[in-house]
Protein backbone atom coordinates (compact mmCIF):
# COMPACT_ATOMS: atom_id res chain seq x y z
CA UNK A 1 0.00 0.00 0.00
CA UNK A 2 1.30 3.57 -0.80
CA UNK A 3 0.83 6.62 0.66
CA UNK A 4 -2.27 7.02 -2.05
CA UNK A 5 -3.76 4.48 -0.94
CA UNK A 6 -3.39 4.67 2.76
CA UNK A 7 -4.76 8.51 2.20
CA UNK A 8 -8.03 6.94 0.02
CA UNK A 9 -8.80 4.55 2.81
CA UNK A 10 -8.40 7.23 5.34
CA UNK A 11 -11.38 9.36 3.55
CA UNK A 12 -13.44 6.53 2.78
CA UNK A 13 -13.33 5.10 6.45
CA UNK A 14 -11.64 1.91 5.87
CA UNK A 15 -8.71 1.61 8.58
CA UNK A 16 -9.35 1.14 11.70
CA UNK A 17 -6.44 1.71 13.62
CA UNK A 18 -2.69 2.57 12.08
CA UNK A 19 0.64 0.61 14.12
CA UNK A 20 3.62 2.48 13.83
CA UNK A 21 5.98 -0.93 14.45
CA UNK A 22 9.33 -0.20 16.46
CA UNK A 23 11.89 -2.34 15.06
CA UNK A 24 15.65 -3.50 15.92
CA UNK A 25 17.80 -1.03 14.48
CA UNK A 26 16.19 2.64 15.30
CA UNK A 27 13.35 2.70 12.74
CA UNK A 28 9.57 2.49 12.44
CA UNK A 29 6.96 0.36 10.15
CA UNK A 30 3.58 1.72 9.25
CA UNK A 31 1.23 -0.94 9.25
CA UNK A 32 -2.80 0.56 8.44
CA UNK A 33 -5.16 -2.30 10.19
CA UNK A 34 -8.47 -2.56 8.03
CA UNK A 35 -11.67 -5.09 7.39
CA UNK A 36 -9.46 -7.38 4.48
CA UNK A 37 -6.50 -7.35 7.37
CA UNK A 38 -2.80 -5.37 7.80
CA UNK A 39 -1.48 -3.19 5.24
CA UNK A 40 1.62 -2.14 5.65
CA UNK A 41 2.87 0.86 3.78
CA UNK A 42 5.77 1.18 1.09
CA UNK A 43 7.55 3.51 -0.63
CA UNK A 44 7.52 4.59 -4.80
CA UNK A 45 9.52 1.75 -5.40
CA UNK A 46 7.33 -0.93 -3.76
CA UNK A 47 9.41 -1.46 -0.75
CA UNK A 48 8.54 -1.31 2.88
CA UNK A 49 9.12 2.39 3.99
CA UNK A 50 11.28 3.04 7.11
CA UNK A 51 10.54 5.92 9.10
CA UNK A 52 12.71 7.93 11.21
CA UNK A 53 10.80 9.07 14.41
CA UNK A 54 7.27 9.78 15.36
CA UNK A 55 8.04 13.51 13.71
CA UNK A 56 8.53 11.74 9.99
CA UNK A 57 5.19 10.40 10.71
CA UNK A 58 3.69 13.53 11.34
CA UNK A 59 4.67 14.81 8.59
CA UNK A 60 4.01 11.87 6.23
CA UNK A 61 0.46 12.14 7.09
CA UNK A 62 0.08 15.57 7.52
CA UNK A 63 -3.10 14.60 4.63
CA UNK A 64 -4.52 12.48 5.93
CA UNK A 65 -7.64 12.28 8.09
CA UNK A 66 -6.74 11.74 11.97
CA UNK A 67 -6.33 8.54 12.61
CA UNK A 68 -5.83 6.17 15.72
CA UNK A 69 -2.59 5.15 15.64
CA UNK A 70 -0.36 2.92 18.25
CA UNK A 71 2.95 2.53 18.78
CA UNK A 72 3.43 -1.46 18.96
CA UNK A 73 7.14 -2.24 21.02
CA UNK A 74 8.38 -6.09 21.12
CA UNK A 75 10.21 -5.76 24.49
CA UNK A 76 13.58 -8.35 23.74
CA UNK A 77 14.38 -8.97 27.54
CA UNK A 78 10.85 -10.88 27.49
CA UNK A 79 11.54 -13.20 24.62
CA UNK A 80 14.79 -14.19 26.44
CA UNK A 81 15.00 -18.27 26.66
CA UNK A 82 13.36 -18.76 30.12
CA UNK A 83 12.67 -15.22 31.70
CA UNK A 84 8.72 -15.83 31.33
CA UNK A 85 5.83 -18.73 30.39
CA UNK A 86 3.04 -18.39 28.23
CA UNK A 87 2.54 -15.61 25.54
CA UNK A 88 4.31 -12.54 25.64
CA UNK A 89 2.82 -9.52 24.57
CA UNK A 90 4.23 -6.45 22.97
CA UNK A 91 4.21 -2.71 24.52
CA UNK A 92 1.33 -0.53 22.85
CA UNK A 93 1.44 2.68 23.29
CA UNK A 94 -1.27 5.37 22.17
CA UNK A 95 0.55 7.78 19.69
CA UNK A 96 -0.84 11.53 18.51
CA UNK A 97 -1.02 12.54 15.11
CA UNK A 98 -1.67 16.19 15.81
CA UNK A 99 1.44 18.36 15.52
CA UNK A 100 3.48 19.07 18.64
CA UNK A 101 4.41 22.17 17.64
Amino acid sequence: MNLQHLTELAHAGAIDELELLSLEGGFYVLRALTGTGPQTLCDARGEVMHLRSTTELRQLLADVPPLRCTLVQHVVHDEMCGQRSGPIEPLRVPVTLANQW
